[in-house]
């Protein structure tokens, strides 16, 4: 970590932290919590627990299965798969800094996430906002592994853009006030979108690219659901 020394009121030696570093652990720290495949997590704790009408007539048993069955493909299964590529090398880091070693979590996380969103399209209780998430999250996979063969999209905008695209969504067509819900996304967004440039990951191209990507695939998972 750069430090420097600088001299207190009480002329003692301090070490101080360079600002630059500091932001940057800022940066990663925000960037860890709003992993890309925590995000869809986070959306649909949002529907079960704190939007008054989407699960409305759901019993807290069945919330409970709803947010069972979304961990399994949004969580475990992707990180089970980048730590088996990791440990048959197929990969070079659990982080996936290149593109290269994004091209075969894209195309495992393509079959979770086509499979929950199959699964609950044909439960016919389920709510249609939850199943045209479910198709956004999948063709936001399926986008950024297309750009993925040219440029390093960013994986985090991606994430950002469906939860932005997706929280206007739930503005324009519930009679619920979304204000502050949509309020919260963006800052979150722009939060995280920041922590990527501060990181050094990304370029304005792939972050930009990234939120485009998110609102697209929302757009296409209206038309088809």
């Amino acid at each position: 970590m750069s430090t420097r020394l600088v001299i207190d009121s009480s002329s003692q030696l301090k070490e101080l932290k360079d600002r630059a570093t500091v932001g940057k652990i800022w940066a990663k720290i925000i960037s860890y919590i709003f992993h890309p495949i925590f995000v869809p997590v986070y959306i649909i704790l949002f529907l079960l627990y704190v939007h008054p009408t989407v699960f409305a007539g759901f019993p807290p048993g069945k919330k409970i299965l709803v947010l069972l069955q979304s961990l399994l493909p949004y969580i475990v299964l992707p990180l089970v798969t980048v730590l088996l590529l990791k440990a048959l090398n197929f990969i070079n880091t659990i982080f996936l800094t290149t593109q290269r070693d994004r091209i075969i979590p894209y195309i495992a996380c393509n079959l979770w996430y086509f499979w929950i969103a199959y699964v609950w399209y044909n439960q016919p209780d389920y709510p249609k906002e939850l199943i045209i998430l479910a198709a956004t999250v999948f063709g936001a996979s399926v986008i950024g592994q297309l750009a993925n063969i040219y440029f390093k999209i960013s994986m985090h905008a991606i994430a950002m853009g469906v939860m932005i695209s997706f929280m206007l969504f739930l503005s324009v067509t519930q009679s619920t006030s979304m204000g502050l819900y949509l309020s919260v996304a963006l800052l979150i967004a722009g939060l995280v979108c920041s922590a990527r440039f501060v990181a050094g990951n990304h370029s304005q191209k792939d972050v930009y690219s990234g939120l485009f990507a998110g609102l697209a695939a929302l757009c296409v998972a209206i038309l088809f659901v």
